[in-house]
């Protein structure tokens, strides 16, 4: 990917919430395996994707990631057993935050991303990535490159 000048990579920004026991390996086997996904995607691990606060996914927003990705546990998760419904009311919660602030919630994305799902997370980073640079700039922060 071009880089900006300043060493920034261009297009659009992801911030990805993933989990350090369920989709970090599937994240990292992407990488190790040399697997294609744009290099302005940054990766922030948490215990429990239902951990994640709309108030966080509003911050990155607000300081320059165009789209925020949260790489859920689904059904393994260890913590908790309805950990997909919780993580599903952050999801909820946050796009109305970003309606009520002028934003376009689909700046925000869930999947459910296993140890082994590779392939799967750098396919949804690559549309991921495709769609938020066909949106256009929010008044809040984000913007395109």
């Amino acid at each position: 990917m071009d880089a900006v000048p300043g060493g920034r990579p261009s297009g659009p920004r992801i911030l990805v919430f993933s989990t350090n026991t369920i989709s970090d390996p599937g994240i990292d086997l992407a990488g190790s395996a040399h697997m294609h996904y744009p290099a302005s995607v940054v990766v922030i691990s948490v215990p429990c994707s239902s951990g994640v606060k709309p108030s966080w996914i509003l911050h990155a927003l607000e300081k320059g990631f165009d789209g925020v990705f949260i790489a859920a546990d689904g059904g393994d998760c260890a913590y908790l057993p309805n950990c997909t419904d919780r993580t599903g009311k952050v999801v909820e919660q946050a796009q109305q935050a970003l309606r009520d602030r002028g934003m376009d919630p689909r700046r925000l994305k869930m999947a459910a991303i296993c140890s082994v799902c590779a392939e799967s997370f750098a396919s949804h980073m690559e549309k991921f990535h495709a769609a938020l640079a066909k949106l256009a700039p929010d008044a809040a922060g984000a913007h395109n490159g």
